[in-house]
């Protein structure tokens, strides 16, 4: 009898350390960089627009071109070659065309929202610390001066539609992609 408890204390401890070592790796992932990371760990969910390849001339490799009314994203490859990205754009009054360049990457940035913002939605927070709650998502590449960035999102059920005040929004999946092939300088067209 007391070799059987012995045996049923041994498992459970053992249970007990498999399960804090599971969280912690659970924890690791979620945050990037575990063993089991698959860039989903990032709490953005899939893209109800998958990513891809597109043909797309015209451009230098390594530009990315934001067609809005596509809902797409193309980071150009060569050989008329694209990786092609679905993107939450704009909603009306709020889109915009030009060509600019990544002037800043950030990883889990802080989101302080510009005072045009807070006027339209005083209920916002003045500030958010980076993290996956942040609407900013995983990643952040910022636009030359402009207050635009490409970034991730916590909501991926918005990519394919218009719900940003001109910023372009992917899954933090494919933002993490995205920056990982990217540099600052790159240069950034947007056409509506």
């Amino acid at each position: 009898m007391i070799r059987i408890l012995g045996l049923v204390c041994a498992a459970v401890t053992l249970l007990a350390a498999g399960h804090a070592q599971a969280q912690l790796l659970d924890m690791r992932d979620i945050m990037g960089g575990g063993p089991n990371f698959r860039g989903g760990g990032y709490g953005g969910g899939s893209s109800p627009i998958p990513r891809g390849t597109a043909m797309l001339g015209g451009y230098a490799p390594g530009t990315i071109v934001i067609h809005t009314g596509e809902r797409r994203l193309y980071l150009v490859q060569g050989n008329g070659q694209a990786i092609s990205y679905g993107i939450g754009v704009g909603r009306d009054g709020f889109r915009w065309s030009g060509t600019h360049r990544i002037t800043a990457k950030k990883e889990w940035p802080a989101w302080t929202p510009p005072s045009q913002m807070l006027r339209r939605r005083p209920d916002l927070p003045r500030h958010m610390p980076g993290g996956i709650e942040n609407p900013l998502g995983a990643r952040a590449m910022y636009l030359g001066s402009t207050l635009y960035r490409i970034h991730g999102s916590n909501e991926p059920e918005t990519i394919g539609q218009a719900v940003s005040s001109g910023c372009f929004r992917m899954t933090n999946e494919d933002v993490v992609d995205l920056y990982n092939r990217v540099s600052v300088g790159t240069t950034v067209v947007v056409k509506n």
